[in-house]
């Protein structure tokens, strides 16, 4: 018989039928990595393997469906939104965890900027990790640079705010984490970071209040010791309620 001892089985023939969230889970695990809903694992995630797991949420997301009772074969409303689901999550909403944060060409300061500068309103998009409900609001970023800070585009800070927010979030992490991944970028004496959204946990479940807000902020250096310029970042910021 032309059967395969487990003697003889390759690596390659071990994992066969070994899902690929497995596969990265346990990579994650052997690095002592967290992977928490709203952190980034795209460095444990080999080329390939990101279609393989948006098969793999595919089949889950039609068990879900099954166990809600709804019938996907005869009903075309919902025919393939197995499908549509799993890529809405793997590839859009929560992208920001699968993939390695943008590419940001840095320039040197020539012009030894050291004036406040405000980029915003930049709006983002998340999903609240409780729920994954939408979270959707705008973000203010206030830079006070330095003769040494590394200079990036505007578009820049949007895209670094789309990759933070892209995976599901509560909104004050997702203020640290934008002001930490600033930080690392650009080193300026100070940076001021305000959110304002609308989560949809309270809108669209629970007490449904479709008119709260949450607003939140993180500051650092100068913007931190510096009252005065703490309250013009804020005076400037065109809140509208």
């Amino acid at each position: 018989m032309l059967m395969k001892t487990l003697s003889t089985m390759t690596s390659t023939d071990a994992e066969e039928g070994i899902p690929v969230s497995v596969k990265i889970r346990e990579r994650l695990l052997a690095a002592r990595k967290k992977f928490h809903a709203n952190d980034n694992i795209a460095e444990f995630i080999v080329p390939g393997e990101l279609e393989k797991l948006l098969d793999e949420v595919e089949i889950k997301m039609q068990g879900v469906l099954d166990s809600l009772v709804i019938d996907t074969v005869n009903d075309h409303n919902t025919d393939n939104t197995a499908r549509r689901v799993a890529k809405m999550y793997v590839n859009e909403v929560f992208k920001g965890r699968y993939v390695p944060v943008p590419s940001i060409t840095e320039f040197p300061n020539v012009g030894h900027l050291n004036e406040l500068m405000i980029v915003g309103p930049i709006t983002v998009r998340s999903a609240c990790s409780h729920h994954f409900c939408p979270v959707i609001g705008k973000i203010w970023i206030g830079v006070m640079p330095n003769e040494h800070t590394n200079v990036i585009g505007l578009s820049k800070y949007a895209r670094l705010a789309e990759w933070i927010m892209g995976r599901p979030q509560i909104q004050e992490e997702a203020v640290v984490q934008l002001a930490d991944l600033i930080q690392e970028k650009t080193q300026p004496d100070g940076l001021a970071i305000v959110m304002e959204a609308s989560h949809y946990c309270m809108a669209w479940r629970g007490v449904k209040d479709m008119d709260s807000r949450m607003i939140n902020s993180v500051m650092r250096g100068v913007f931190l010791k510096d009252p005065n310029l703490r309250r013009e970042f804020l005076s400037l910021i065109p809140r509208k309620g």
